[in-house]
C-alpha cells in the first residue's frame, strides 16, 4: 500500500515538472520582421546570437547600409533623455570621433590658428555625406543634413561651452601648447550625445571648483606653469 502511494507521488511529480520544462528549440512564436533597415540590421545581430531565432527581412530592408553602429549612434545622439541639450541634427561624437577616429581639427578647422574653435560648415559635412549610398537617408538626421544643404542655410547647433565675454580664451594657444581638446570638453570620443561633462579641481587648501569657474582655469594654469597675469585672459 505504501509502496503504491509512493510511486503515485513520484508520477504526478514527474508529470508536474514536466510541465515547467523549457520549450525546446523548435518551440518559439512567430517570426520577427523588420520594417526598417535598422530594424533589420538588429535583427540579423540577434540571429548571429541567437540561431534559432526566426525573422524575416524583406528585400527593401535587407541592405548593408546604413550599418548597426550608425543606427545605434544616431539614436543615442537623438535620446532626449540623455544628459545634454537637443541638437538640429543627432550628431554623435563618438561615432565620428570614437569609432572612425575623425581627428578634432577636421571638423573644427582653423582652431590651431584662430582664438575661436568654431562648427563645421554644412558643406564640410555634406563632403563625406554626399558620397554615402543613399540608403543613409532612413536615418532622420541624414534628411535633416541634406535639407540644410539644398535649402543654403547653417546648422543651428545649440552651444554648450560659454565663458562670460569678459573672459578671452584662446583656442589656437591651448592647441599648439598640446592640451588635448578632452581637457575642457570632456572624453568627447566617448560621448554619443554632447553635454557639459562635470569636472572639480581642488585648491590646496580643499576649496572645490567646477569646470569653466575661474578657479579651474586657474588651477589648471598653476598645474601646467602658465601664466596666472590677469591680463591674460582679461584684456
Amino acid at each position: 500500500m505504501l509502496f503504491a502511494l509512493l510511486c503515485a507521488v513520484g508520477a504526478a511529480l514527474f508529470v508536474a515538472a514536466g510541465s515547467f520544462a523549457p520549450a525546446s528549440a523548435d518551440s518559439h512564436g512567430p517570426a520577427l520582421r523588420a520594417n526598417s533597415v535598422c530594424e533589420a540590421q538588429r535583427l540579423k545581430a540577434r540571429k548571429a546570437a541567437d540561431p534559432t531565432l526566426e525573422i524575416e527581412i524583406a528585400a527593401e530592408f535587407d541592405k548593408a547600409y546604413p550599418t548597426i553602429l550608425a543606427c545605434d549612434s544616431h539614436d543615442a545622439a537623438w535620446d532626449e533623455s540623455a544628459p545634454g541639450p537637443q541638437q538640429p541634427i543627432p550628431f554623435s561624437h563618438k561615432h565620428h570621433a570614437g569609432e572612425y577616429q575623425i581627428d578634432c581639427l577636421y571638423c573644427h578647422s582653423g582652431t590651431d590658428r584662430s582664438r575661436a574653435a568654431g562648427v563645421p560648415s554644412v558643406e564640410l559635412c555634406m563632403g563625406c555625406h554626399a558620397q554615402f549610398p543613399a540608403e543613409y537617408d532612413e536615418l532622420e538626421g541624414i534628411r535633416i543634413l541634406k535639407g540644410y544643404w539644398e535649402r543654403k542655410e547653417p546648422i543651428p547647433w545649440v552651444q554648450i561651452h560659454r565663458l562670460p565675454e569678459h573672459v578671452k580664451f584662446q583656442h589656437q594657444r591651448h592647441v599648439n601648447q598640446g592640451v588635448a581638446c578632452q581637457t575642457c570638453h570632456g572624453q568627447v570620443q566617448d560621448l554619443e550625445k554632447l553635454y557639459m561633462v562635470p569636472d572639480t579641481k581642488w585648491w590646496p587648501w580643499l576649496l572645490p571648483t567646477k569646470k569653466l569657474e575661474m578657479g579651474w582655469c586657474i588651477q589648471c594654469h598653476r598645474q601646467n606653469e602658465a601664466s596666472q597675469d590677469c591680463a591674460t585672459c582679461h584684456y
